[in-house]
Parts: structure tokens; C-alpha cells; sequence
């Protein structure tokens, strides 16, 4: 069994890497189930093992905490929906491209379900959407935008940190870092992409594809 918690209002950062660290080491010894947390945050910019300290472009607007997961900087803010996943991968098969891979595809579905085609790029983190409307790229490809980021971090086995999608947050929040250590792209969101989805709407289709998508590994 997973459990489910959704949690309303702002969630302070240290507050939620409390419980992760906890929840982990609960799951490995057997004391509790594994666990997916939405939750929303506020404004503040999190540095994975691969940030570089150019990246963090305006580092006195928000609060910047060392996240210890996989990737470099990123924002989270009100209006984006972050998916903490506690999942262990003793029985969902220890494999962690294996799993990444398994959260991409969790999302690609769950933004499907508001016909928005979320696409995977290679060497570049995250879920990205192509914007036609905007000046094409250099190479006369569409300009593509990212909507959701992944970092996951790993102890024995199990997974925590995990994944944020672009609801209705304020993008211009995203300017204080290069988001993911990239800067040829932009940021969306499903507002953004004039879609008037809430974060109920996206919780609804995030647990409807979970069962679908990520309990295939179980």
C-alpha cells in the first residue's frame, strides 16, 4: 500500500525534509508503507549535487536551502504542485533509470490528461512542451518550454524528493536561477498554457496515473 497526504497551504522546506528523512528510514526498517506527499511550498530555491553557483543568479530573493537530491537549481513557489515520492525499490526493482524513466512517464500521462503533450529531451532534465507560437530555436525547431522538473535522492533503496509541476506559479520567480543549470529554454505552466486547471485537477489525474503507471513496478 501507498499512502496518499495532501497537505494545503505552504510547507516550509526544512519542515519537509524532515518528514522525508524520517518517512525513509521508517520504510527501510519495515515500520511504514511508502508514500507520495503534494504538497506546495513557499517561495525559495533548492541547489541539487550537480548546481553550480553561477547558476544562482539572484541568490538574495529567496531562501536557498541544499536539497542533496540529483540535479542542480531549481525554484518551488505557491502554485506549483511538488509530488514527494517515498517509494521503495527493493520490490519495484533496483533499478534507478529504470524509475526516473517510470516518473517521467507519470507525468507525460498526467499532463495527457489535459491534452498537453509532455515530451522528454535527451540531456536535458525534466518534462518540456513545445511552444510553436514562440520563436523557433536556432536550428529551426520549435522553441520548447519546461513544465515540470524530477530529482530524486536515493537511501537504501529508497526513493525521496522527486518531482514539480508547473500549475500556476509565478514564473518570473524562476529568473533569480537557470532552472536544471539550462538556459536556452524557458519555464510553463498549465495556466500558462491556457489551460484553468487546478491543483485539484492535477492531484485527481496524478493519483489516477499512478496506479497506472508506477504500480507496474511494484
Amino acid at each position: 500500500m501507498v499512502e496518499w497526504i495532501i497537505t494545503d497551504g505552504l510547507t516550509a522546506y526544512p519542515e519537509a525534509l524532515a518528514f522525508m528523512e524520517q518517512r525513509v528510514d521508517a520504510i527501510a526498517k519495515g515500520e511504514a508503507e511508502e508514500c507520495v506527499w503534494l504538497l506546495e511550498h513557499p517561495p525559495l530555491y533548492t541547489a541539487g549535487t550537480s548546481a553550480k553557483s553561477a547558476d544562482l543568479i539572484d541568490p538574495q530573493r529567496f531562501p536557498v536551502f541544499d536539497a542533496r537530491r540529483g540535479g542542480e537549481y531549481t525554484y518551488h513557489g505557491p502554485g506549483q504542485r511538488v509530488v514527494y515520492v517515498m517509494l521503495d525499490l527493493n520490490r519495484r526493482g533496483r533499478d534507478i533509470r529504470k524509475f526516473v524513466q517510470s516518473l517521467e512517464h507519470w507525468v507525460i500521462a498526467t499532463l495527457d490528461s489535459f491534452n498537453i503533450k509532455g515530451e522528454i529531451r535527451e540531456g536535458r532534465v525534466g518534462v518540456w512542451v513545445q511552444r510553436p507560437e514562440k520563436p523557433a530555436q536556432p536550428d529551426g525547431s520549435p522553441a520548447e518550454d519546461k513544465i515540470a522538473a524530477i530529482g530524486i535522492r536515493m537511501r537504501k533503496w529508497i526513493s525521496f524528493h522527486g518531482i514539480s509541476i508547473n500549475v500556476d506559479p509565478e514564473l518570473d520567480h524562476f529568473t533569480g536561477i537557470v532552472p536544471c543549470g539550462i538556459s536556452a529554454h524557458g519555464v510553463t505552466s498549465l495556466v500558462d498554457l491556457g489551460l484553468p486547471v487546478t491543483m485539484d485537477d492535477l492531484d485527481v489525474a496524478l493519483r489516477q496515473h499512478f496506479d497506472r503507471v508506477m504500480e507496474g513496478q511494484a
